[in-house]
């Protein structure tokens, strides 16, 4: 049985992988969380400084929308490590601001 696993080896690995299950998943959310604020920042941005909607959108407007794209962005910066919830905070506050500009175009 040279080379081989035990019973106990097996079990032990099962419990193991048991255990880390749930903080693998609250992991995982939390990574889920901040890479869509980000995609959400990046692409609101990207969308209020395209050439083509520029004669859509006022300079106001898309001020409002860069500025809190890009303070949220800094935000992520710092806070890589945040919770879930608190991703989940900024993306809405930054939607708040976004939607009304954006459902105007």
């Amino acid at each position: 049985d040279k080379g081989r696993l035990s019973k106990e080896e097996i079990e032990r690995m099962v419990k193991d992988a048991e255990k880390f299950k749930g903080e693998d998943d609250v992991q995982r959310d939390r990574i889920s969380a901040k890479n869509a604020l980000e995609s959400y920042a990046f692409n609101m941005k990207s969308t209020v400084e395209d050439d083509k909607l520029k004669d859509k959108i006022s300079e106001d407007d898309k001020k409002k929308v860069t500025d809190k794209c890009n303070e949220v962005i800094s935000w992520l910066d710092a806070n890589q490590m945040a919770e879930k919830d608190e991703y989940e905070f900024q993306q809405k506050e930054l939607e708040k601001v976004c939607m009304p500009i954006v459902t105007k175009l």
